[in-house]
């Protein structure tokens, strides 16, 4: 049955003679047809009806209100019609599109750009049409003036149907076109619009026109599932049943007991708590029903009786359209239509075969459709064009596996994706255990879908896939390395917003879930690394490992900022150390060649490929997670090598009793000279004969640090647990702080230790990282104790502690004087407390420090090591394990069994842990012991056969780690012969 009411027409419309129309209250007629309207559609010029899939049109003419009712000759079955300013459009049963004629109704011709295109709905406005595929993709023409088609500013006006690039990736809904503005709602109830907005008809609190979709915000999370627009007002309906409407309120067509504009969305209070079903648009008054009551209510211009209460009013406020006479129990309620004058009901007897709906959803993945192709009931075409349909879409898996347990899918947001993980992860194990189906899948992904990604997704909802295709792509057999660089590649050019927005997505994921993509990137970054290890070379390899990298830095953030229970242990690339293995074998086989007769080609092979080894540390050394401890020391050593051996060394001509004067004297000079630090150095104590093969230096970055603790200057303050930090008073000094940094940027360029205990917020920070309550605690174990202490106490016992916002008499926030310490803002104290003591403090002195530290460091690979790393390789390893001296050493002109090195050994471990670091101090320059102990001193004890041997004293090659050692007679003279040497001799007895 059809109901309608409004402005004079042709009686029954055609469809039926007029005396079969049965006239009802409030001027409402209502007929039933021999053949059932199935769908229809009113708009300014056209009343269009579709009866058994064929299509009539009413032509509405102001003079002549008994137009003729004309039927279009088609060849295709009809299911929807929507009719517009001045036109109609059509859509068949297979999705295929036609445009009425305005001027020759009974022609229609398919619209350009649409060829080959399953199109599942359909919207018309006054000038403009749009049309969304069943892959998700929509497609818009018609006139642009204020931007409705939303392709972007200045664009023309388009007869051929183009597609909205700004929406790709967003899974759709439900599309509605207004006068000159359009809209559409995702599948989680976002909601879109763009195009005219004079009466703030987009819903966006202003009236300025827009000509690219623009997110809705304040309607995100309302649980919109249907929209429509009229002339120049907007409807939404919730879930639950709430209207929402804005934009021109002239007529009262927004039901809010006014005749004002609205320029955001708001309720309509009257029908608060009716579970509106349906919400429908005509130009300048509105429908909606409510299915449980069979009540339909109208508001807004009634002018023409289009409100179905018999006057001809504006009506501001809804109110039911009187149906009684003509609906009963046997009907049901199935659509409201509102054109420019009209109003209509369609309704169907319960035991009447419904149509199918007119809003066609786009085809998306789920577990259903994969039970259906594994079991193989359909065609393998069918299942093909299915799998093509929606793995070529980033729309169409975007809208896949959507929670919908509780609606959590309507609560997408930058923090939740809105996936069902357990039904991805079934749905797709079942659809890697067919090899055929998985075939075309990945074949489809790779050469349609990740090519056609693009970096600026328009909403949190196009992100979705790039959580759903790892889990997919991580258990293939074949091709998964091709997929994920693929997919690696796109990730890495998302715009930052979205990428920062996919580490969010990570960042919530199941541990199950997110450790899997760790390990899909990592095991594809050590099958490359492996490769490259066994010769393999190429662009292509190291662009994918790049990548690779790229994704999994990403993936670490996520991990060390909110997964502690995936450590950084589950990052490290063991092949790593493979790579360097054969980096150090290709470098040794290249100093073979060069001492030899080697063909030229042979020898550029081998350079080539020392220079491409090389490369690939380089680009490690810009991921500290991916190396362990052993291999980033080994890369250093490699990268540091290969710099020094570029460069003449700077010599340094050092005076012993001015050593700290003469270096900085000397390091002025080199800044105004054009030698840089990259040079490494030599250094030569004035008055002495030493060459320096590394044990000069080394003594003389163990003499500068005691210089340097002992400056006049007082740059540093040494703490009561001897740790070492920089002086807060020290203000006028900054160059000071500058050549200090440069000093220590120069030991650790040139692998030497400075024996200056510097806490870790020191590496923290040279590594912009913040120092925490536990670094101070480091420094300053009492005041990091009180102010644990005071996290912890009562708020009767912070209050009485009279605490204000300073410290040392410097305030921590403006008037900190002023404010006292709660326990409502005791964290922000104790966090503004670590502040002041590692940062504000000495903000100035830092900065010099880090600016000479990089200068004198001018390698940036220190920066991949961890600041615990960082320490120990500039400070040495805190732990003196003497057994592991022994381990290491090696003899010369005599053997570990021999009476003399048992009773060598003998004295040494009898001696204290200070006489020990004198004898390191003796032996190696230094009692700094190397990252990873003391198992990396090379230690060589050759025993001289010189004549009186008990007169002689041990002497010490310092470079290269010999201590020479008479045979003496006994174990007593050794033991005072060797006290003695390292007790008194400061100058080494052989260079």
């Amino acid at each position: 049955m059809l109901c309608y009411w409004g402005a004079q027409v042709r009686e029954g419309f055609g469809l039926l003679q007029p005396d079969k129309v049965k006239h009802g209250n409030c001027g409402i007629r209502s007929m039933c047809p021999k053949s059932a309207v199935q769908d229809m559609s009113a708009g300014r010029s056209f009343i269009g009806f579709i009866r058994d899939g064929k299509v009539s049109v009413l032509r509405l003419r102001s003079e002549d209100c008994e137009g003729k009712l004309e039927k279009i000759q088609l060849n295709d079955r009809i299911t929807s019609i929507v009719c517009g300013g001045d036109g109609a459009v059509l859509l068949a049963d297979e999705g295929r599109v036609l445009i009425m004629d305005k001027y020759k109704s009974t022609v229609c011709s398919p619209p350009k750009g649409l060829e080959n295109r399953q199109v599942a709905q359909i919207a018309c406005g006054d000038q403009h049409s749009m049309a969304l595929t069943n892959d998700g993709q929509l497609f818009v023409w018609g006139e642009n003036s204020h931007g409705q088609l939303g392709l972007k500013k200045d664009h023309p006006s388009s007869l051929s149907a183009q597609r909205v690039e700004n929406l790709c990736g967003i899974p759709l809904a439900q599309i509605s076109a207004g006068g000159d503005h359009s809209f559409v709602v995702s599948l989680s109830g976002v909601v879109f619009g763009w195009g005219k907005n004079s009466s703030g008809q987009l819903g966006l609190g202003d009236t300025t026109d827009r000509h690219v979709p623009t997110v809705v915000n304040s309607l995100n999370r309302k649980k919109t599932v249907s929209i429509s627009c009229g002339g120049e007002h907007t409807a939404t309906l919730s879930k639950g049943g709430t209207v929402f409407t804005f934009g021109s309120g002239g007529s009262g067509q927004l039901g809010h007991s006014s005749f004002e504009d609205e320029h955001h969305p708001r309720v309509v209070a009257e029908l608060w708590g009716s579970k509106v079903s349906q919400v429908t648009c005509g130009r300048r008054h509105t429908l909606v029903s409510v299915a449980s009551s069979k009540l339909i209510y109208s508001f807004g211009c009634g002018m023409q009786g289009q409100l179905g209460n018999g006057k001809m009013i504006k009506q501001s406020v809804p109110f039911p359209v009187d149906l009684s006479n003509e609906c009963d129990h046997e009907y049901t309620f199935e659509k409201l239509i509102a054109g420019q004058n009209h109003s209509f009901a369609l309704f169907f007897k319960e035991v009447e075969s419904k149509p199918k709906s007119n809003c066609r959803e786009v085809l998306t993945l789920n577990d259903t459709i994969i039970d259906r192709w594994v079991s193989g009931r359909d065609s393998w075409a069918t299942i093909k064009k299915e799998i093509n349909t929606v793995f070529s879409s980033a729309a169409s898996l975007n809208g896949s596996f959507l929670k919908t347990s509780c609606d959590e899918h309507y609560q997408t947001s930058e923090e939740h994706c809105g996936l069902d993980f357990d039904l991805v992860k079934t749905s797709f194990a079942k659809l890697l255990e067919d090899k055929r189906l998985i075939s075309e899948v990945v074949k489809v992904v790779h050469y349609t879908l990740l090519p056609s990604l693009k970096p600026n997704p328009a909403g949190v909802e196009a992100l979705r896939l790039y959580l759903l295709l790892p889990e997919l792509i991580g258990g293939l057999q074949k091709q998964r390395t091709e997929l994920t660089g693929a997919m690696a590649s796109r990730i890495l050019q998302l715009n930052p917003a979205a990428r920062t927005m996919l580490e969010m997505y990570w960042s919530k994921l199941p541990s199950d879930w997110l450790r899997g993509l760790v390990k899909l990137f990592h095991k594809e970054s050590a099958e490359l690394i492996g490769q490259i290890s066994c010769g393999e070379t190429g662009h292509d390899l190291t662009i994918h490992l790049q990548n690779f990298l790229h994704i999994l830095q990403m993936l670490y953030k996520v991990c060390c900022t909110t997964h502690n229970d995936i450590t950084n242990s589950g990052f490290i690339i063991h092949e790593v150390k493979d790579l360097l293995d054969t980096l150090q074998v290709t470098v040794a086989e290249l100093s073979g060649m060069l001492m030899s007769f080697c063909s030229a080609e042979d020898l550029n092979d081998v350079v080539k490929l020392k220079e491409y080894y090389f490369e690939i540390v380089q680009i490690l050394v810009k991921f500290p997670f991916a190396a362990d401890n052993v291999s980033k020391r080994k890369m250093f050593c490699f990268s540091q090598m290969k710099c020094i051996e570029s460069y003449t060394p700077n010599e340094l001509h050092i005076n012993r009793e001015s050593l700290l004067t003469d270096t900085v004297d000397i390091l002025k000079k080199l800044r105004k000279s054009t030698r840089s630090f990259f040079h490494g150095l030599k250094v030569v104590f004035i008055g002495e004969n030493g060459i320096d093969m590394r044990g000069l230096s080394a003594e003389f970055f163990s003499l500068l640090s005691k210089s340097l603790l002992n400056w006049e200057k007082r740059v540093l303050k040494v703490h009561e647990n001897s740790l070492v930090w920089f002086n807060p008073d020290h203000t006028k000094g900054n160059k000071d702080f500058y050549y200090l940094g440069i000093i220590c940027g120069m030991a650790l360029y040139n692998n030497h230790h400075i024996s200056i205990d510097f806490p870790l917020a020191l590496f923290k920070k040279l590594l912009q990282l913040s120092p925490s309550l536990n670094d101070l605690e480091e420094l300053s174990p009492v005041e990091a104790r009180s102010l644990k202490n005071l996290l912890k106490e009562d708020e009767d016992v912070v209050d009485m502690l009279f605490l204000d916002f300073t410290v040392n008499g410097q305030e921590l926030v403006p008037n900190g004087g002023q404010i006292q310490v709660t326990k409502v803002n005791r964290q922000k104290y104790v966090d503004l407390y670590v502040d002041f003591v590692f940062n504000k403090s000495v903000e100035n002195q830092f900065k010099y420090f880090s600016r000479g530290f990089s200068e004198g460091c001018p390698l940036d690979i220190w920066t991949m090591f961890h600041p615990e790393e960082l320490q120990e390789l500039l400070h040495g390893s805190p732990k003196y394990d003497w057994q592991e001296l022994l381990q290491s050493a090696s003899y010369e002109s005599c053997s570990a069994s021999d009476e003399l090195i048992k009773n060598f050994w003998t004295v040494f471990f009898e001696f204290s842990d200070e006489n020990k670091k004198r004898f390191l101090r003796f032996l190696y320059g230094t009692d700094c012991v190397p990252a990873g102990g003391l198992s990396k001193r090379f230690l060589k004890i050759h025993q001289s056969g010189g004549p009186d041997p008990d007169h002689c004293l041990p002497e010490a090659q310092t470079c290269f780690g010999r201590l020479i050692l008479p045979q003496y007679s006994n174990i007593n003279t050794l033991r005072n012969k060797l006290e003695h040497a390292i007790s008194f001799c400061e100058v080494f007895g052989r260079e």
